[in-house]
């Protein structure tokens, strides 16, 4: 063990451990989640450190071997897979951040001095606080860093729902001509084609696309240099002016200064943004499971209309039995991002003055919400939709003996009257089509309108639309 000290006193620190006392505090006062905070957080932070420290050298403010020895430690710890031993901080705590940007500083600081030939805690050569830490505050090191996982966790979100949608159009185009009925309230509506459904559900996926992309793009404009408040007391001016292009060149990202540092340090607008984007996707998600999981019901007394892959065994007692599970999952999934939307929310709304003390339960939600979302969609894809079927059987069906056909029956003998052979083709199970052929009720060329399908299910846009009928005298 070693000795360390900070204003409150000594702790012991485990003696191989790369962490510090700041460290080993907050470990202990934060017992509270089984996770630490994410890795991509852990090297956003790991990066500003290494922008920060060619800055300094730059700017003259820290010497040349003392930034060498910094540059060396974060571009190792940078080249592989973090040791999870390093960086112990439940990803809940209090401070806004602060253990977290400590961790990074102490581990940084206790690696140089390792590369460079010192004894883990000699921070006389090189300090977490005073060479670290220089020209930075948690304040704006902690949300930048949280802002740069954001942004490279939500490629792989945006690439998973492009090619779910790629996959709903595939299915929409292969279902284009299966013709089903449509519902409204749970009630026979009037037909549509099963390729509708598909259709319905990608359209708002693509918007998603679009809201999630302008959410990204918010979160390139940092904070950084803003310090404490965004006063940027201890930061110097040539730091201020070369940071940000600093660490864009550092990590590949396009990031500009906040123009306003005293706003950018308090305001969350760009994470509240986002969450609210993810919660809409979570919402078009979760309403295209719930309808997956009605349309697949049965096989025997449910609707039956499509069949999804069978993916396990749905019950430990009755046999036979499969269950919609993937749907089940992606809702769940839809619930907890919901649920994270008002964390971020709520949080957001909790910022006092010139700081917003939540921000690790922030990022927290949304980086958690980004994952399960991305892999939700990826699974709903392969061992889903991908693989739908239609009981075309049953759907023709359904369509042949729905009174739907009354709606387009309306406008010629009227709502009473079309009324009253609907309720009659329902009482006697016979089609509508039977009950009125040889009836006088309507011409051959009324009822070959009225019965055919396909233009009854026509976009109302196309001039081919077929729903509109002229009235005529009717003898009853």
């Amino acid at each position: 063990m070693r000795q360390e000290k900070d204003s409150i006193g000594t702790a012991a620190i485990p003696a191989d451990a790369y962490y510090g006392i700041h460290t080993q505090r907050a470990h202990d006062n934060f017992p509270i989640s089984e996770t630490v905070t994410h890795p991509g957080l852990i090297r956003g932070l790991i990066e500003i450190k290494l922008a920060a420290a060619k800055t300094n050298v730059a700017a003259g403010d820290l010497p040349e071997e003392i930034g060498a020895a910094i540059e060396a430690a974060a571009e190792q710890l940078l080249d592989g897979p973090f040791d999870e031993d390093m960086f112990p901080i439940s990803d809940i705590q209090g401070g806004a951040g602060t253990s977290t940007n400590m961790n990074v500083n102490e581990v940084i600081a206790n690696l140089a001095l390792e590369l460079a030939g010192f004894e883990k805690g000699d921070y006389s050569h090189v300090h977490p606080n005073d060479h670290l830490n220089m020209c930075q505050s948690t304040n704006d090191t902690y949300p930048t860093a949280g802002k740069i996982a954001l942004i490279r966790l939500l490629d792989p979100l945006l690439g998973s729902l492009s090619d779910l949608v790629d996959a709903l159009a595939d299915r929409a185009a292969v279902f284009s001509d299966t013709y089903k009925m449509g519902r409204t309230q749970l009630q026979d509506a009037v037909p549509m084609v099963l390729g509708n459904s598909f259709h319905s559900w990608l359209a708002p996926l693509k918007r998603d696309i679009k809201r999630i992309k302008a959410s990204q793009e918010s979160l390139h404009t940092i904070n950084l240099g803003g310090s404490a408040i965004g006063s940027g007391i201890n930061v110097s001016a040539y730091y201020n002016q070369h940071i940000a292009d600093n660490l864009s060149a550092v990590t590949g990202l396009d990031l500009v200064q906040a123009e306003d540092l005293f706003d950018a340090t308090v305001n969350q607008d760009a994470l509240v943004t986002l969450s609210g984007a993810l919660k809409t996707l979570a919402v078009n998600l979760s309403k295209m499971a719930n309808d997956l999981r009605l349309m697949s019901s049965g096989p025997r007394s449910g609707l039956g209309e499509i069949n999804l892959p069978a993916k396990q065994a749905g019950s430990s007692i009755m046999p036979g039995k499969v269950n919609p599970v993937i749907p089940e999952a992606v809702s769940q999934v839809a619930f907890e991002v919901i649920g994270f939307d008002a964390t971020v929310t709520a949080a957001a709304e909790a910022g006092q003055f010139e700081l917003n003390a939540f921000e690790p339960i922030m990022f927290k939600s949304l980086i958690t919400g980004i994952e399960h979302l991305t892999a939700a969609m990826d699974t709903l894809r392969t061992n889903a939709i991908e693989g739908i079927t239609a009981n075309k059987e049953k759907l023709a069906k359904d369509v042949e003996m729905s009174i739907s056909y009354a709606t387009a029956m309306a406008p010629i003998i009227g709502y009473q009257e079309a009324s009253k052979l609907a309720k009659a083709s329902l009482k006697s199970g016979t089609s509508l089509r039977k009950m009125v052929e040889g009836s006088r009720l309507f011409t051959d060329e009324q009822l070959d309108h009225i019965f055919n399908v396909h233009k009854l299910v026509i976009n109302a846009r196309t001039p081919e639309h077929g729903l509109i009928f002229g009235a005529r005298t009717v003898e009853v």
